[in-house]
């Protein structure tokens, strides 16, 4: 069995927050909330996400309510805000 990744640090998340445009730590999870034409662009997006989540074995914690999806991102296993994360925050704005 494998070693969960390591927390980021506070120097660490910051450098990762500069380069993820609209994200932000609440509670000690990666936040952000996406905001699409319609449900059917939402739920597209969802699925997308979950294709990338999937192969990484990485799920985020979501919502959808009509065009809009709240995520928030932590590794469970680790108690924080890992690479991990900070990969499916970055494949997601790029799926946005």
């Amino acid at each position: 069995m494998s070693q969960p990744p390591d927390v980021f640090s506070d120097v660490e998340l910051e450098r990762a927050l500069s380069s993820l445009p609209q994200w932000q730590v609440v509670d000690g999870k990666l936040r952000r909330e996406f905001v699409f034409r319609n449900f059917v662009e939402a739920f597209g997006f969802m699925t997308q996400v979950a294709l990338v989540a999937e192969r990484a074995d990485h799920h985020p914690e979501w919502s959808n309510v009509y065009k809009t999806v709240r995520v928030a991102l932590v590794t469970h296993e680790s108690g924080g805000i890992t690479a991990r994360d900070v990969a499916l925050a970055r494949a997601m704005n790029a799926l946005a």
